[in-house]
C-alpha cells in the first residue's frame, strides 16, 4: 500500500474517477463550460498531490496549487452570477 502512494497512483485513481465524473456530468446533460471549472480546482490539487507524494521539485508542487484557487473562484463567481440570473 505504501508502495500505491508513493508512487502517485493513488493520485491516478483520484483523477480517474474526476473524469468518469465529468462524463457522467455531460451525459446528465451539462455543459463542459459548467463541468470544467467545477472540476479543474481538484484535478490541479491531485496534480501537485502526486508531483509531492512522486518527490518532483517544488514549483511541480506549487504551480497546479496556486492555480486551482483562482479557478476555484471563478468557479464560486460563475455560479453566484447564474443564480441571479433572471
Amino acid at each position: 500500500m505504501e508502495q500505491f502512494f508513493a508512487s502517485g497512483r493513488a493520485v491516478d485513481v483520484v483523477l480517474a474517477v474526476l473524469v468518469v465524473e465529468a462524463l457522467w456530468l455531460r451525459l446528465r446533460g451539462q455543459q463542459w463550460v459548467d463541468i470544467s471549472p467545477a472540476l479543474l480546482p481538484a484535478i490541479l490539487m491531485m496534480l501537485g498531490l502526486r508531483a509531492a507524494l512522486t518527490g518532483m521539485d517544488w514549483p511541480f508542487i506549487s504551480f497546479p496549487l496556486a492555480l486551482a484557487f483562482p479557478v476555484h473562484l471563478y468557479d464560486m463567481h460563475r455560479r453566484r452570477m447564474l443564480q441571479r440570473k433572471p
